[in-house]
């Protein structure tokens, strides 16, 4: 199981590398929503819809994220920017309150509508951050979700050694205290890395913190994600990926990160 994991996520690693660093912007835009598309079928199964509705959904989903690369290309400056930041105001809204509300309540919902608007709220954010922050640089998208990535490894190493205390057994029995003090030092040493390599030491406190910081955004998605599956009774999202599940159990913490790493980026150029 180990080893098909780690086939798996070489073969995505250079994937996504190459894309990356590749693809014109259009394509890059293209990928984008064939990552909507996915998780729209994915979220529709988690979310319990029935075939009609999960179907129309999936085509929805579609149709707004080439509605969104529309608008990018259609509108310039001031205009595009707005409507980028509001759509990730909507993202803060559902990471920064509504999700934590929801786990810390224990909701069950399942309303169709309610559950097929937060999957909008949770998929669209995130595809367009992938575009924005690609824009910026592809290196610092690479940056923020190497740490995601590196928060996520160093909580599953660290919590299967030495995990005891429950961060939250009653949505994910697996995942500890322990796992995610692993992930804040992980990340501190991926930051002190970077900063060594490319910066000095000069940006290493603030960098840390602000790791430290979508370390907690990372845990929400990852317990939101779990909490949607548990509801549904599923132990993945899909079978996308071998040895990995859906697509959604893989960017589950990008979902709650990428989108406000975009929207702190944009509200900087805008002050600008």
């Amino acid at each position: 199981m180990l080893k098909e994991r780690v086939i798996t996520a070489i073969v995505m690693l250079v994937l996504f590398l190459a894309a990356l660093f590749a693809l014109p912007a259009l394509a890059w835009g293209g990928l984008m929503v064939v990552m909507v598309a996915q998780g729209a079928a994915e979220w529709s199964r988690m979310a319990q819809l029935s075939s009609s509705t999960a179907k129309a959904y999936w085509w929805a989903s579609i149709a707004a994220m080439a509605a969104l690369l529309w608008a990018d290309t259609q509108l310039e400056g001031q205009l595009n920017l707005r409507l980028h930041l509001s759509v990730y105001a909507f993202s803060a809204l559902l990471w920064l309150i509504i999700v934590p509300t929801w786990l810390i309540a224990g909701w069950k919902v399942k309303q169709p509508v309610l559950m097929m608007l937060v999957g909008w709220m949770l998929l669209m954010p995130t595809a367009l951050a992938m575009m924005d922050l690609r824009t910026e640089s592809p290196w610092v998208l690479l940056f923020i979700m190497a740490l995601v990535w590196v928060a996520d490894s160093a909580a599953y190493f660290t919590g299967r050694k030495f995990g005891k205390t429950k961060l939250a057994p009653s949505i994910s029995p697996g995942k500890t205290w322990e796992g995610v003090a692993g992930a804040m030092a992980g990340v501190t040493v991926y930051v002190l890395l970077v900063t060594t390599g490319f910066t000095g030491y000069s940006l290493f406190p603030g960098l840390v913190l602000a790791a430290w910081w979508w370390v907690g955004l990372a845990v929400i998605g990852d317990l939101f994600e779990s909490a949607i599956k548990r509801q549904a009774g599923l132990k993945d999202s899909g079978a996308l990926l071998p040895g990995h599940g859906g697509l959604l159990d893989r960017i589950d913490a990008l979902t709650s990160t990428l989108p406000l790493a975009a929207m702190a980026i944009l509200l900087q150029r805008l002050g600008t």
